[in-house]
Protein backbone atom coordinates (compact mmCIF):
# COMPACT_ATOMS: atom_id res chain seq x y z
CA UNK A 1 0.00 0.00 0.00
CA UNK A 2 1.62 3.26 -1.14
CA UNK A 3 1.43 6.76 0.15
CA UNK A 4 -1.30 8.87 -1.39
CA UNK A 5 -2.71 12.27 -0.99
CA UNK A 6 -5.32 12.78 1.73
CA UNK A 7 -8.50 10.86 1.09
CA UNK A 8 -11.33 12.36 -0.78
CA UNK A 9 -13.91 13.64 1.65
CA UNK A 10 -16.52 11.73 -0.45
CA UNK A 11 -14.83 8.36 0.11
CA UNK A 12 -16.59 6.17 2.67
CA UNK A 13 -15.14 6.31 6.11
CA UNK A 14 -13.13 3.23 6.96
CA UNK A 15 -14.66 2.92 10.43
CA UNK A 16 -18.17 2.44 9.02
CA UNK A 17 -16.87 -0.27 6.71
CA UNK A 18 -15.29 -2.06 9.66
CA UNK A 19 -18.51 -1.82 11.66
CA UNK A 20 -20.48 -3.04 8.70
CA UNK A 21 -18.11 -6.02 8.30
CA UNK A 22 -18.33 -6.78 12.02
CA UNK A 23 -22.12 -6.66 11.92
CA UNK A 24 -22.19 -9.01 8.95
CA UNK A 25 -19.85 -11.39 10.75
CA UNK A 26 -22.02 -11.43 13.84
CA UNK A 27 -25.16 -12.07 11.73
CA UNK A 28 -23.34 -14.86 9.92
CA UNK A 29 -22.26 -16.43 13.19
CA UNK A 30 -25.83 -16.26 14.52
CA UNK A 31 -27.22 -17.82 11.36
CA UNK A 32 -24.65 -20.60 11.40
CA UNK A 33 -25.26 -21.23 15.09
CA UNK A 34 -29.00 -21.44 14.40
CA UNK A 35 -28.36 -23.77 11.49
CA UNK A 36 -26.21 -25.99 13.70
CA UNK A 37 -28.87 -26.05 16.39
CA UNK A 38 -31.55 -26.98 13.86
CA UNK A 39 -29.35 -29.72 12.42
CA UNK A 40 -28.78 -31.17 15.90
CA UNK A 41 -32.52 -30.97 16.59
CA UNK A 42 -33.18 -32.70 13.27
CA UNK A 43 -31.06 -35.63 14.37
CA UNK A 44 -33.00 -35.98 17.62
CA UNK A 45 -36.31 -35.54 15.78
CA UNK A 46 -35.33 -38.29 13.36
CA UNK A 47 -34.68 -40.61 16.31
CA UNK A 48 -38.07 -39.70 17.77
CA UNK A 49 -39.79 -40.30 14.44
CA UNK A 50 -38.23 -43.74 14.11
CA UNK A 51 -39.26 -44.66 17.66
CA UNK A 52 -42.82 -43.40 17.22
CA UNK A 53 -43.12 -45.09 13.83
CA UNK A 54 -42.02 -48.38 15.37
CA UNK A 55 -44.69 -48.02 18.08
CA UNK A 56 -47.34 -47.14 15.51
CA UNK A 57 -46.43 -50.11 13.33
CA UNK A 58 -46.46 -52.49 16.28
CA UNK A 59 -49.80 -51.18 17.52
CA UNK A 60 -51.27 -51.33 13.99
CA UNK A 61 -50.31 -54.97 13.69
CA UNK A 62 -51.72 -55.68 17.15
CA UNK A 63 -55.01 -53.92 16.31
CA UNK A 64 -55.35 -55.74 13.00
CA UNK A 65 -54.68 -59.07 14.74
CA UNK A 66 -57.40 -58.29 17.27
CA UNK A 67 -59.76 -57.31 14.48
CA UNK A 68 -59.08 -60.63 12.74
CA UNK A 69 -60.07 -62.45 15.94
CA UNK A 70 -63.20 -60.30 16.18
CA UNK A 71 -64.02 -61.15 12.57
CA UNK A 72 -63.70 -64.85 13.40
CA UNK A 73 -66.12 -64.38 16.29
CA UNK A 74 -68.58 -62.64 13.97
CA UNK A 75 -68.17 -65.46 11.45
CA UNK A 76 -68.73 -68.03 14.20
CA UNK A 77 -71.97 -66.33 15.24
CA UNK A 78 -73.05 -66.17 11.60
CA UNK A 79 -72.30 -69.87 11.09
CA UNK A 80 -74.28 -70.80 14.20
CA UNK A 81 -77.21 -68.70 13.03
CA UNK A 82 -76.95 -70.22 9.55
CA UNK A 83 -77.09 -73.72 11.04
CA UNK A 84 -80.13 -72.81 13.13
CA UNK A 85 -81.84 -71.27 10.11
CA UNK A 86 -81.07 -74.42 8.11
CA UNK A 87 -82.75 -76.56 10.78
CA UNK A 88 -85.71 -74.19 10.84
CA UNK A 89 -86.01 -74.41 7.03
CA UNK A 90 -85.92 -78.22 7.26
CA UNK A 91 -88.75 -78.06 9.79
CA UNK A 92 -90.69 -75.72 7.50
CA UNK A 93 -90.27 -78.19 4.64
CA UNK A 94 -91.51 -81.08 6.79
CA UNK A 95 -94.42 -78.96 8.05
CA UNK A 96 -95.38 -78.01 4.48
CA UNK A 97 -95.14 -81.62 3.34
CA UNK A 98 -97.39 -82.84 6.13
CA UNK A 99 -99.91 -80.03 5.80
CA UNK A 100 -99.98 -80.54 2.01
CA UNK A 101 -100.51 -84.27 2.52
CA UNK A 102 -103.31 -83.57 5.00
CA UNK A 103 -104.88 -81.04 2.63
CA UNK A 104 -104.69 -83.58 -0.18
CA UNK A 105 -106.48 -86.17 1.96
CA UNK A 106 -109.15 -83.65 2.93
CA UNK A 107 -109.59 -82.64 -0.71
CA UNK A 108 -109.96 -86.30 -1.62
CA UNK A 109 -112.54 -86.75 1.13
CA UNK A 110 -114.43 -83.79 -0.30
CA UNK A 111 -114.77 -85.59 -3.63
CA UNK A 112 -116.25 -88.77 -2.16
CA UNK A 113 -120.03 -88.60 -1.70
CA UNK A 114 -121.92 -90.27 1.14
CA UNK A 115 -125.47 -91.50 0.52
CA UNK A 116 -128.02 -89.84 2.83
CA UNK A 117 -129.08 -93.22 4.29
CA UNK A 118 -125.71 -93.29 6.06
CA UNK A 119 -126.18 -90.21 8.21
CA UNK A 120 -129.61 -88.57 8.06
CA UNK A 121 -130.84 -89.71 11.47
CA UNK A 122 -128.38 -88.53 14.10
CA UNK A 123 -124.73 -88.43 14.92
CA UNK A 124 -125.20 -91.34 17.29
CA UNK A 125 -126.39 -93.57 14.45
CA UNK A 126 -123.86 -92.32 11.89
CA UNK A 127 -121.30 -94.94 10.94
CA UNK A 128 -118.62 -92.20 11.25
CA UNK A 129 -119.40 -90.94 14.74
CA UNK A 130 -119.69 -87.24 15.52
CA UNK A 131 -120.47 -84.88 12.64
CA UNK A 132 -119.90 -81.16 12.28
CA UNK A 133 -123.52 -80.41 11.51
CA UNK A 134 -125.51 -77.80 13.32
CA UNK A 135 -128.86 -78.61 14.94
CA UNK A 136 -130.63 -76.73 12.16
CA UNK A 137 -128.89 -78.80 9.50
CA UNK A 138 -129.85 -82.01 11.26
CA UNK A 139 -133.45 -80.83 11.60
CA UNK A 140 -133.58 -80.03 7.89
CA UNK A 141 -132.16 -83.43 6.97
CA UNK A 142 -134.40 -85.37 9.34
CA UNK A 143 -137.83 -86.46 8.20
CA UNK A 144 -140.57 -87.92 10.33
CA UNK A 145 -140.44 -91.12 8.39
CA UNK A 146 -136.71 -91.49 8.99
CA UNK A 147 -137.47 -93.27 12.23
CA UNK A 148 -137.70 -96.38 10.10
CA UNK A 149 -134.27 -95.93 8.46
CA UNK A 150 -131.61 -98.61 9.02
CA UNK A 151 -129.73 -96.44 11.54
CA UNK A 152 -132.78 -95.09 13.41
CA UNK A 153 -134.82 -96.62 16.22
CA UNK A 154 -136.29 -99.71 14.57
CA UNK A 155 -140.00 -100.36 14.74
CA UNK A 156 -141.07 -103.73 16.05
CA UNK A 157 -140.52 -106.21 13.23
CA UNK A 158 -143.16 -108.54 12.05
CA UNK A 159 -142.65 -112.17 12.81
CA UNK A 160 -141.68 -113.12 9.27
CA UNK A 161 -138.97 -111.74 7.01
CA UNK A 162 -141.27 -112.30 4.07
CA UNK A 163 -143.33 -109.33 5.21
CA UNK A 164 -140.71 -107.10 3.60
CA UNK A 165 -141.72 -108.62 0.31
CA UNK A 166 -145.42 -109.28 0.68
CA UNK A 167 -146.65 -106.68 3.11
CA UNK A 168 -145.68 -103.07 2.21
CA UNK A 169 -147.94 -100.49 3.81
CA UNK A 170 -148.71 -97.20 2.00
CA UNK A 171 -146.66 -95.33 4.67
CA UNK A 172 -143.63 -97.51 4.04
CA UNK A 173 -143.99 -97.13 0.28
CA UNK A 174 -144.29 -93.33 0.59
CA UNK A 175 -141.28 -93.23 2.90
CA UNK A 176 -139.23 -95.29 0.45
CA UNK A 177 -140.27 -92.99 -2.37
CA UNK A 178 -139.06 -89.93 -0.45
CA UNK A 179 -135.81 -91.67 0.42
CA UNK A 180 -135.35 -92.56 -3.22
CA UNK A 181 -135.90 -88.92 -4.18
CA UNK A 182 -133.27 -87.77 -1.72
CA UNK A 183 -130.84 -90.42 -2.93
CA UNK A 184 -131.29 -89.35 -6.54
CA UNK A 185 -130.65 -85.63 -5.80
CA UNK A 186 -126.91 -85.95 -5.21
CA UNK A 187 -126.38 -82.19 -5.13
CA UNK A 188 -127.52 -82.28 -1.51
CA UNK A 189 -125.40 -85.25 -0.56
CA UNK A 190 -122.70 -84.85 2.00
CA UNK A 191 -119.10 -85.88 1.44
CA UNK A 192 -116.69 -87.66 3.73
CA UNK A 193 -115.13 -84.27 4.50
CA UNK A 194 -118.36 -83.10 6.13
CA UNK A 195 -117.68 -85.59 8.93
CA UNK A 196 -114.20 -84.19 9.62
CA UNK A 197 -113.69 -81.84 12.57
CA UNK A 198 -111.95 -79.17 10.52
CA UNK A 199 -112.20 -76.59 13.30
CA UNK A 200 -109.94 -78.74 15.47
CA UNK A 201 -107.53 -79.04 12.55
CA UNK A 202 -107.50 -75.27 12.08
CA UNK A 203 -106.89 -74.80 15.81
CA UNK A 204 -103.98 -77.21 15.62
CA UNK A 205 -102.48 -75.43 12.60
CA UNK A 206 -102.94 -72.05 14.29
CA UNK A 207 -101.15 -73.32 17.38
CA UNK A 208 -98.27 -74.65 15.28
CA UNK A 209 -98.01 -71.34 13.41
CA UNK A 210 -98.04 -69.40 16.68
CA UNK A 211 -95.23 -71.57 18.05
CA UNK A 212 -93.34 -71.10 14.78
CA UNK A 213 -93.60 -67.30 15.14
CA UNK A 214 -92.27 -67.59 18.70
CA UNK A 215 -89.19 -69.29 17.26
CA UNK A 216 -88.75 -66.36 14.86
CA UNK A 217 -88.90 -64.01 17.85
CA UNK A 218 -86.18 -66.01 19.60
CA UNK A 219 -83.93 -65.96 16.53
CA UNK A 220 -84.58 -62.27 15.94
CA UNK A 221 -82.85 -61.31 19.21
CA UNK A 222 -79.44 -62.00 17.64
CA UNK A 223 -80.28 -61.51 13.97
CA UNK A 224 -78.30 -58.26 13.73
CA UNK A 225 -75.25 -59.51 15.65
CA UNK A 226 -73.11 -60.56 12.64
CA UNK A 227 -73.87 -57.39 10.68
CA UNK A 228 -73.40 -55.18 13.73
CA UNK A 229 -70.05 -56.80 14.52
CA UNK A 230 -68.92 -56.50 10.90
CA UNK A 231 -69.80 -52.81 10.82
CA UNK A 232 -68.00 -52.15 14.12
CA UNK A 233 -64.95 -54.10 12.96
CA UNK A 234 -64.97 -52.18 9.69
CA UNK A 235 -65.26 -48.85 11.51
CA UNK A 236 -62.34 -49.67 13.81
CA UNK A 237 -60.32 -50.94 10.87
CA UNK A 238 -60.97 -47.68 9.04
CA UNK A 239 -59.63 -45.85 12.08
CA UNK A 240 -56.29 -47.64 11.83
CA UNK A 241 -53.89 -45.02 10.41
CA UNK A 242 -52.74 -45.51 6.90
CA UNK A 243 -49.04 -46.24 6.83
CA UNK A 244 -47.37 -43.05 5.68
CA UNK A 245 -43.89 -43.42 4.12
CA UNK A 246 -41.19 -41.81 6.23
CA UNK A 247 -39.11 -38.99 4.81
CA UNK A 248 -35.67 -39.90 3.46
CA UNK A 249 -33.42 -39.32 6.43
CA UNK A 250 -30.27 -39.79 4.36
CA UNK A 251 -31.36 -37.17 1.83
CA UNK A 252 -32.32 -34.71 4.58
CA UNK A 253 -29.08 -35.13 6.49
CA UNK A 254 -27.00 -34.98 3.31
CA UNK A 255 -28.78 -31.79 2.27
CA UNK A 256 -28.37 -30.26 5.72
CA UNK A 257 -24.72 -31.24 5.80
CA UNK A 258 -24.05 -29.77 2.35
CA UNK A 259 -25.86 -26.55 3.24
CA UNK A 260 -24.02 -26.32 6.56
CA UNK A 261 -20.66 -26.76 4.80
CA UNK A 262 -21.52 -24.00 2.34
CA UNK A 263 -22.61 -21.73 5.19
CA UNK A 264 -19.34 -22.47 6.99
CA UNK A 265 -17.44 -21.32 3.92
CA UNK A 266 -19.55 -18.17 3.73
CA UNK A 267 -18.96 -17.51 7.44
CA UNK A 268 -15.27 -17.99 6.90
CA UNK A 269 -15.34 -15.41 4.10
CA UNK A 270 -17.14 -12.98 6.42
CA UNK A 271 -14.50 -13.56 9.08
CA UNK A 272 -11.74 -13.02 6.53
CA UNK A 273 -13.38 -9.81 5.34
CA UNK A 274 -13.69 -8.56 8.89
CA UNK A 275 -10.01 -9.31 9.56
CA UNK A 276 -9.02 -7.42 6.44
CA UNK A 277 -11.16 -4.47 7.41
CA UNK A 278 -9.74 -4.47 10.96
CA UNK A 279 -6.21 -4.42 9.59
CA UNK A 280 -7.15 -1.66 7.18
CA UNK A 281 -8.51 0.34 10.11
CA UNK A 282 -5.23 -0.03 12.03
CA UNK A 283 -3.33 1.08 8.95
CA UNK A 284 -5.68 3.99 8.45
CA UNK A 285 -5.26 5.05 12.06
CA UNK A 286 -1.49 4.80 11.62
CA UNK A 287 -1.80 7.45 8.91
CA UNK A 288 -1.69 5.29 5.90
CA UNK A 289 -3.62 6.52 2.92
CA UNK A 290 -5.60 4.17 0.63
CA UNK A 291 -5.67 4.47 -3.07
CA UNK A 292 -8.85 4.82 -4.99
CA UNK A 293 -8.56 1.24 -6.15
CA UNK A 294 -8.29 0.02 -2.56
CA UNK A 295 -11.29 2.03 -1.55
CA UNK A 296 -13.29 0.67 -4.43
CA UNK A 297 -12.29 -2.86 -3.44
CA UNK A 298 -13.38 -2.32 0.15
CA UNK A 299 -16.61 -0.78 -1.01
CA UNK A 300 -17.20 -3.73 -3.34
CA UNK A 301 -16.59 -6.20 -0.51
CA UNK A 302 -18.97 -4.23 1.70
CA UNK A 303 -21.61 -4.31 -1.00
CA UNK A 304 -21.30 -8.13 -1.24
CA UNK A 305 -22.00 -8.61 2.47
CA UNK A 306 -25.86 -8.43 2.16
CA UNK A 307 -25.73 -11.07 -0.55
CA UNK A 308 -23.76 -13.41 1.69
CA UNK A 309 -26.12 -12.77 4.60
CA UNK A 310 -29.07 -13.48 2.32
CA UNK A 311 -27.51 -16.76 1.21
CA UNK A 312 -26.89 -17.70 4.84
CA UNK A 313 -30.51 -16.94 5.68
CA UNK A 314 -31.64 -19.07 2.77
CA UNK A 315 -29.41 -21.87 4.03
CA UNK A 316 -30.93 -21.61 7.49
CA UNK A 317 -34.35 -21.59 5.90
CA UNK A 318 -33.53 -24.71 3.86
CA UNK A 319 -32.19 -26.54 6.91
CA UNK A 320 -35.27 -25.50 8.85
CA UNK A 321 -37.58 -26.75 6.07
CA UNK A 322 -35.91 -30.15 6.19
CA UNK A 323 -36.26 -30.07 9.93
CA UNK A 324 -39.96 -29.23 9.51
CA UNK A 325 -40.38 -32.33 7.37
CA UNK A 326 -39.06 -34.37 10.28
CA UNK A 327 -41.30 -32.48 12.74
CA UNK A 328 -44.30 -33.11 10.50
CA UNK A 329 -43.48 -36.82 10.38
CA UNK A 330 -43.11 -36.82 14.18
CA UNK A 331 -46.40 -35.02 14.65
CA UNK A 332 -48.14 -37.45 12.29
CA UNK A 333 -46.66 -40.40 14.18
CA UNK A 334 -47.84 -38.91 17.49
CA UNK A 335 -51.33 -38.44 16.05
CA UNK A 336 -51.33 -42.03 14.83
CA UNK A 337 -50.22 -43.16 18.26
CA UNK A 338 -53.06 -41.24 19.89
CA UNK A 339 -55.51 -42.76 17.41
CA UNK A 340 -54.25 -46.18 18.40
CA UNK A 341 -54.82 -45.43 22.05
CA UNK A 342 -58.44 -44.57 21.24
CA UNK A 343 -58.65 -47.69 19.06
CA UNK A 344 -57.42 -49.85 21.91
CA UNK A 345 -60.19 -48.46 24.12
CA UNK A 346 -62.67 -49.28 21.35
CA UNK A 347 -61.23 -52.78 21.14
CA UNK A 348 -61.70 -53.26 24.87
CA UNK A 349 -65.34 -52.21 24.52
CA UNK A 350 -65.72 -54.47 21.50
CA UNK A 351 -64.32 -57.37 23.51
CA UNK A 352 -66.94 -56.86 26.22
CA UNK A 353 -69.67 -56.59 23.58
CA UNK A 354 -68.52 -59.78 21.84
CA UNK A 355 -68.48 -61.67 25.13
CA UNK A 356 -72.05 -60.60 25.79
CA UNK A 357 -73.05 -61.47 22.20
CA UNK A 358 -71.53 -64.95 22.45
CA UNK A 359 -73.34 -65.63 25.71
CA UNK A 360 -76.61 -64.38 24.26
CA UNK A 361 -76.10 -66.37 21.05
CA UNK A 362 -75.49 -69.51 23.11
CA UNK A 363 -78.70 -68.87 25.03
CA UNK A 364 -80.61 -68.32 21.77
CA UNK A 365 -79.13 -71.49 20.31
CA UNK A 366 -80.20 -73.54 23.35
CA UNK A 367 -83.71 -72.04 23.36
CA UNK A 368 -84.05 -72.50 19.60
CA UNK A 369 -83.03 -76.16 19.70
CA UNK A 370 -85.47 -76.83 22.54
CA UNK A 371 -88.23 -74.97 20.67
CA UNK A 372 -87.44 -76.87 17.46
CA UNK A 373 -87.76 -80.16 19.33
CA UNK A 374 -91.13 -78.99 20.58
CA UNK A 375 -92.16 -77.96 17.06
CA UNK A 376 -91.16 -81.37 15.70
CA UNK A 377 -93.36 -82.92 18.37
CA UNK A 378 -96.15 -80.59 17.23
CA UNK A 379 -95.95 -82.09 13.73
CA UNK A 380 -96.74 -85.58 15.02
CA UNK A 381 -100.50 -84.85 15.29
CA UNK A 382 -100.49 -83.79 11.62
CA UNK A 383 -99.09 -87.15 10.60
CA UNK A 384 -101.54 -88.89 12.90
CA UNK A 385 -104.40 -86.94 11.33
CA UNK A 386 -103.15 -87.87 7.87
CA UNK A 387 -103.08 -91.53 8.90
CA UNK A 388 -106.47 -91.21 10.57
CA UNK A 389 -108.20 -89.69 7.54
CA UNK A 390 -106.57 -91.94 4.97
CA UNK A 391 -107.62 -94.87 7.17
CA UNK A 392 -111.04 -93.27 7.47
CA UNK A 393 -111.35 -93.01 3.70
CA UNK A 394 -110.15 -96.57 3.25
CA UNK A 395 -112.50 -97.83 5.97
CA UNK A 396 -115.43 -96.03 4.32
CA UNK A 397 -114.67 -97.81 1.06
CA UNK A 398 -114.56 -101.11 2.91
CA UNK A 399 -117.78 -100.20 4.69
CA UNK A 400 -119.54 -99.61 1.37
CA UNK A 401 -118.32 -102.96 0.07
CA UNK A 402 -119.30 -104.65 3.33
CA UNK A 403 -122.81 -103.19 3.22
CA UNK A 404 -123.11 -104.20 -0.44
CA UNK A 405 -122.06 -107.73 0.50
CA UNK A 406 -124.61 -107.80 3.30
CA UNK A 407 -127.25 -106.55 0.90
CA UNK A 408 -126.44 -109.44 -1.43
CA UNK A 409 -126.54 -111.84 1.52
CA UNK A 410 -129.91 -110.53 2.67
CA UNK A 411 -131.36 -110.69 -0.84
CA UNK A 412 -130.14 -114.28 -1.23
CA UNK A 413 -131.63 -115.20 2.16
CA UNK A 414 -134.93 -113.51 1.25
CA UNK A 415 -135.05 -115.40 -2.04
CA UNK A 416 -134.56 -118.67 -0.17
CA UNK A 417 -137.24 -117.69 2.37
CA UNK A 418 -139.63 -116.65 -0.39
CA UNK A 419 -139.09 -119.98 -2.18
CA UNK A 420 -139.54 -121.99 1.00
CA UNK A 421 -142.63 -119.97 1.95
CA UNK A 422 -144.20 -120.61 -1.46
CA UNK A 423 -143.41 -124.32 -1.18
CA UNK A 424 -144.88 -124.51 2.32
CA UNK A 425 -148.00 -122.64 1.22
CA UNK A 426 -148.42 -125.02 -1.72
CA UNK A 427 -147.95 -128.05 0.55
CA UNK A 428 -150.44 -126.67 3.07
CA UNK A 429 -153.03 -126.06 0.32
CA UNK A 430 -152.51 -129.56 -1.06
CA UNK A 431 -152.90 -130.99 2.44
CA UNK A 432 -156.08 -128.99 3.01
CA UNK A 433 -157.62 -130.40 -0.20
CA UNK A 434 -156.65 -133.94 0.73
CA UNK A 435 -158.21 -133.53 4.17
CA UNK A 436 -161.41 -132.14 2.69
CA UNK A 437 -161.61 -135.09 0.31
CA UNK A 438 -161.03 -137.51 3.18
CA UNK A 439 -163.66 -135.85 5.27
CA UNK A 440 -166.17 -135.83 2.45
CA UNK A 441 -165.61 -139.51 1.72
CA UNK A 442 -165.26 -140.98 5.22
CA UNK A 443 -166.32 -138.34 7.71
CA UNK A 444 -170.02 -139.24 7.62
CA UNK A 445 -169.27 -142.69 8.91
CA UNK A 446 -167.11 -141.57 11.82
CA UNK A 447 -168.89 -140.73 15.07
CA UNK A 448 -168.85 -137.07 15.91
CA UNK A 449 -167.24 -137.61 19.28
CA UNK A 450 -164.59 -139.87 17.86
CA UNK A 451 -161.17 -138.41 16.90
CA UNK A 452 -162.25 -134.80 16.93
CA UNK A 453 -158.87 -133.45 15.64
CA UNK A 454 -159.28 -135.22 12.37
CA UNK A 455 -161.24 -132.21 11.20
CA UNK A 456 -158.35 -129.80 11.92
CA UNK A 457 -156.90 -127.81 9.05
CA UNK A 458 -153.20 -128.26 8.21
CA UNK A 459 -150.70 -125.96 9.95
CA UNK A 460 -149.58 -122.83 8.16
CA UNK A 461 -145.80 -122.18 8.41
CA UNK A 462 -144.03 -118.87 8.97
CA UNK A 463 -140.25 -118.34 8.90
CA UNK A 464 -139.10 -115.69 11.45
CA UNK A 465 -135.81 -114.36 12.80
CA UNK A 466 -134.08 -116.10 15.63
CA UNK A 467 -135.50 -115.32 19.02
CA UNK A 468 -137.61 -112.49 17.58
CA UNK A 469 -134.60 -110.32 16.67
CA UNK A 470 -135.35 -107.14 14.65
CA UNK A 471 -135.03 -107.65 10.97
CA UNK A 472 -131.73 -106.26 9.71
CA UNK A 473 -132.18 -103.11 7.60
CA UNK A 474 -129.55 -101.98 5.11
CA UNK A 475 -129.19 -98.76 3.11
CA UNK A 476 -129.62 -98.82 -0.63
CA UNK A 477 -126.22 -98.13 -2.23
CA UNK A 478 -126.00 -97.18 -5.89
CA UNK A 479 -123.81 -99.23 -8.16
CA UNK A 480 -121.44 -96.34 -8.96
CA UNK A 481 -120.80 -95.80 -5.24
CA UNK A 482 -119.91 -99.46 -4.91
CA UNK A 483 -117.68 -99.32 -7.99
CA UNK A 484 -115.89 -96.24 -6.64
CA UNK A 485 -115.26 -98.05 -3.35
CA UNK A 486 -113.84 -101.02 -5.27
CA UNK A 487 -111.48 -98.74 -7.21
CA UNK A 488 -110.26 -97.00 -4.05
CA UNK A 489 -109.59 -100.25 -2.18
CA UNK A 490 -108.40 -102.31 -5.13
CA UNK A 491 -104.99 -103.91 -4.71
CA UNK A 492 -104.65 -102.92 -1.06
CA UNK A 493 -102.93 -105.54 1.03
CA UNK A 494 -104.79 -106.30 4.24
CA UNK A 495 -101.50 -106.39 6.10
CA UNK A 496 -100.58 -102.87 4.98
CA UNK A 497 -101.77 -99.84 6.90
CA UNK A 498 -104.44 -97.74 5.29
CA UNK A 499 -102.34 -94.57 5.13
CA UNK A 500 -99.46 -96.45 3.52
CA UNK A 501 -101.67 -98.22 1.03
CA UNK A 502 -103.36 -95.03 -0.10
Amino acid sequence: MSQSPPADPEQPHIVSLVLHAKKALLQGQQLCTRASTISSASAQTAVDVLALDAQVRWMSEAVLDQLKLAAQVAKSIEQKRTELERQVKEWDIIRNQRTDALDAVLESLGTQSVPPDFHTVSSDSSPFGSQNNSDDERDEERHPEDDTTPFGPPSPPSSSPTDTIRNRSPVVRRHEKEKKSRREDRRKWKTLRDFVNERAIEDLLDTIEKDRLELDDILATTSDYPESLSKTIGAIKDMVPVEVPLPSFDAIFASQEGTSAKMAEQLESLAHHYDNMSNALHDFEAGEEFSEEDVQGMNGDADALPVIITELEEGVKAIDEWHQQLLTAKESAQEHLEVHRNTLRDLDELGDIMTEMLERQQTVETESIEHLSYLHAQLQPLEELHHKYTSYQYAYGKLVLELARRQRYREAAQRIIATMTAQLDAMAEEERILRQEFQAEHGQYIPEDFCLYVENLPNRWMISTWNGEPLEMLPLIDADIIEEAKQRTMGVDIGVGASQSL
